[in-house]
């Protein structure tokens, strides 16, 4: 006898995965571990490519509630991601005295458009 999960178990089960990914995802980036960060954005993606094909009407009071922690967990990390991202971009352009680091040089931007 083979044990079948509805679509809406099957729904509840990958949002909970989503919910703890995105748990340890916040927890990687405040070790800055970055194996751990890029494990958890692969453990995302999958988890998106399963939440892909999902039917709206499968989500009941349950899954809203995981819907919603998974809202603002990952708000939370995306907000520290760039508050990281900052961090670096601010120490980069100390190390060499101007932030134009990472802006192309006009010549370059015009470059493919030479004939």
């Amino acid at each position: 006898m083979s044990v079948q999960t509805s679509p809406s178990a099957s729904l509840r089960d990958n949002l909970r995965q989503m919910v703890a990914v995105l748990q340890e995802e916040r927890q990687a980036l405040a070790g800055l571990d970055l194996d751990a960060i890029m494990g958890a954005a692969t453990g995302k993606q999958a988890l998106c490519d399963s939440l892909d094909g999902a039917d709206p009407a499968q989500v009941d009071d349950e899954c809203r509630g995981l819907l919603d922690a998974a809202r603002r967990l990952n708000e939370v990390n995306r907000q520290v991601r760039n508050l990281i991202a900052a961090n670096v971009a601010a120490r980069l352009e100390a190390l060499v005295g101007s932030p134009a680091l990472y802006r192309a040089n006009p010549a370059y931007a015009y470059a493919g458009a030479r004939g």
